[in-house]
């Protein structure tokens, strides 16, 4: 069911402290750790910590935690350095978009030049 922990999810897993991550920054309703397979100098992901499979399904049901998980994007790049010189916030939404873990999460990523379109 959508905003409870589900016991097969990664996502849910780490905000459960079951899996280890390097945590960057937590407030009551959102979770900032480092991905393991970093695309740039920063990159980090930032999830709710209730379970909803996507960025959409988080907004719809959920739009003030979309709003914490966006607000706590901005405040990675601050605390990164990447605030004043560019950063990237990406959601993926379907298999197709590329993504992999099914919980809602927003990508932080900068510290290198970030072209148009992304590849």
């Amino acid at each position: 069911m959508t905003g409870e922990a589900q016991p097969d999810c990664l996502f849910c897993k780490i905000v459960a402290k079951e899996i280890p991550a390097t945590v960057v920054r937590e407030s009551e309703t959102t979770l900032a750790f480092r991905d393991i397979n970093p695309q740039a100098p920063t990159h980090v992901l930032v999830i709710p910590k209730v379970h909803h499979p996507d960025a959409a399904s988080l907004a719809a049901a959920e739009p003030q935690i979309a709003a914490d998980v966006l607000r706590e994007a901005g405040e990675v790049a601050f605390d990164e350095g990447i605030a004043e010189t560019g950063y990237r916030i990406i959601l993926n939404t379907g298999s197709g978009a590329g993504q992999t873990v099914f919980h809602a999460h927003a990508h932080v990523l900068g510290g290198r030049g970030l072209n148009w379109p992304p590849g």
